[in-house]
């Protein structure tokens, strides 16, 4: 079952916490990031790695499959006083000229593609000095904290979530850019601990993908409060610092 993020589009957009400041930092040392640079930024739901790009005065345009996330990206867009531009398209059939974008990025949704012919897409709407940028940001389970006990009780309520207990490093995407042509491959990763009052992060997990993205609307809200139980009982504190890892690679199309 492939989850749907704009069934629970205004939970996303209110919820998730962006990429950090420090990620355009660090992706500005890669020449990521340049003023006047042509982005697109492929999967962008919420538009959260293309506005932090578009606050840098690039050009970015945001791929996505879904109107409810775009529109949600625009409402966003507006109240940062940043302009990106969207397409509805497939990260796999963008639509978009060979040859022309300085930078492809691709936030928190490289697992959803088709991967072989997400990679061959980027490669073709690639200058030749171009270059690809896939980046994460996920939370950290450990061994019982507050995330681990959350993923535990999604896994209770739906026993086909399978991501739970990940370690936020994505070391397969080599394989896939590597098999694609790309060259001058480099990886980096961090941590940042991220504040969320309870009531956010449960609107953060409500529109995650083995809640929000997967079960019905009467599923959600049962789960909802069972998670306002947890936290109450084993959580307490008014605002909980949540783990967090980025991870990113950044590779030259030639």
């Amino acid at each position: 079952m492939s989850p749907d993020f704009g069934a629970r589009s205004e939970d996303y957009a209110r919820h998730r916490a962006g990429f950090p400041d420090s990620l355009f930092e660090r992706l500005g040392k890669f020449q990521i990031g340049n003023k006047g640079q042509l982005i697109v930024d492929l999967g962008t739901g919420t538009g959260s790695l293309a506005r932090g790009l578009a606050k840098q005065d690039c050009v970015v345009m945001g791929i996505d499959y879904s109107d409810e996330m775009i529109e949600a990206a625009r409402e966003l867009d507006s109240n940062a006083g940043v302009e990106v531009e969207y397409r509805l398209a497939r990260a796999e059939n963008t639509g978009l000229p060979d040859s022309t974008y300085d930078i492809v990025t691709a936030g928190q949704c490289w697992h959803w593609f088709d991967r072989p012919r997400a990679a061959a897409e980027v490669k073709r709407i690639l200058k030749p000095s171009g270059m690809v940028a896939i980046v994460h940001f996920d939370w950290v389970p450990l061994a019982g904290n507050m995330v681990r006990s959350t993923e535990e009780l999604i896994e209770s309520h739906n026993s086909d979530w399978r991501m739970g207990g990940g370690l936020g490093m994505y070391p397969q995407w080599l394989r896939d850019l590597g098999e694609a042509g790309f060259q001058k491959l480099e990886t980096f990763s961090y941590d940042v601990d991220v504040p969320y009052t309870p009531e956010a992060w449960r609107g953060r997990i409500r529109a995650s993908a083995g809640v929000g993205g997967m079960m019905s609307s009467k599923e959600v809200k049962q789960f909802d409060v069972k998670l306002a139980e947890l936290l109450a009982q084993y959580f307490p504190d008014k605002v909980l610092q949540v783990p967090h890892r980025v991870f990113a690679l950044i590779a030259s199309a030639s």
